[in-house]
């Protein structure tokens, strides 16, 4: 069982406090942190946010929250082990040559130490702000992926699609192990048959309001029928009972999500506020060493 904290980028959006959850993590033996995305929040919006009841972003819309990218990188400079995962860019909104380019630079730098969480977006006014088309967003995702890994996987490469085209270009320097693994977020059906056909893992996020469990076993089935290996498919899940203010054991938490199925646990890292030190040590010790390949 492998264990991450999520929400890095928006809880510790300046340099010493990345450099100190960085640190910290890696030192109680989480496998990875994850850095959220947007690119702008409009003032107004009438899309609902599918992950609080509320329908709403939570907090500010002044609140900062840095480019997940540069994060990352600020905070695999003070690490060595840790590894870092986009929960999720948002693809659509990226150009898939560009993003190829820097998500390649950030794994090699930093010694394979990268994942890219994706998404298709929810956010409506944000497309219309950036001038992106919100219709046939899964479609472009799709396309951008094949893209990305067809710039990744060789020099000279080629793609013919909708939205993207190239021909004959090389894009140095490559992953660390020949691509970077892609993870597929989202808490839809539509979701999970993309993690089945295309994804290296699932992560429905940890604030979905519908049961997730379904959906894994859609994303496995989804994978037979294109002829995958559905255990190729790192299943992620949130574990509120395994969090230090639940009252709950969180071994025994643990322990019923790995019989769902589940390979890495995903934890929000405020829950662990506000002594980050000794909450996270804690749990180190308690949980992680438990379940987790902590060197």
């Amino acid at each position: 069982m492998k264990f991450t904290l999520h929400f890095g980028n928006n809880t510790f959006p300046d340099l010493a406090g990345t450099t100190r959850l960085a640190r910290l993590a890696e030192a109680a033996g989480f496998d990875s942190v994850v850095a959220v995305d947007h690119v702008v929040i409009p003032g107004s919006y009438t899309s609902t946010y599918p992950y609080a009841a509320s329908g709403r972003l939570p907090g500010d819309v002044t609140a900062s929250l840095p480019d997940p990218l540069i994060w990352m990188a600020a905070a695999m400079a003070v690490t060595t082990r840790l590894r870092f995962m986009t929960g999720v860019i948002i693809l659509p909104l990226r150009h898939p040559m560009v993003l190829a380019k820097q998500v390649a630079t950030l794994d090699h730098m930093s010694g394979g130490r990268i994942e890219l969480g994706i998404g298709v977006g929810w956010l409506k006014e944000e497309f219309e702000a950036l001038g992106i088309p919100f219709e046939k967003r899964g479609k472009r995702t799709d396309e951008y992926v094949a893209a990305m890994r067809a710039l990744w996987a060789k020099d000279g490469a080629s793609f013919s699609g909708e939205f993207v085209n190239f021909h004959d270009v090389s894009s140095n320097p490559k992953p660390v192990h020949g691509s970077v693994p892609i993870v597929i977020g989202g808490h839809s059906e539509a979701a999970a048959k993309r993690a089945g056909r295309l994804g290296d893992g699932f992560f429905p996020s940890i604030g979905s309001q519908v049961d997730t469990l379904p959906l894994y076993d859609l994303a496995r089935r989804t994978a037979e029928a294109a002829g995958r290996d559905p255990k190729a498919i790192e299943m992620m899940a949130g574990c509120p009972d395994a969090l230090p203010k639940s009252g709950k054991d969180p071994k025994a938490a643990v322990e019923a999500r790995r019989k769902q199925g589940i390979d890495r646990i995903i934890l929000a890292v405020h829950a662990f506020l506000p002594d980050l030190e000794a909450g996270l040590g804690r749990f180190g010790e308690t949980v992680i060493r438990t379940f987790g390949n902590v060197p």
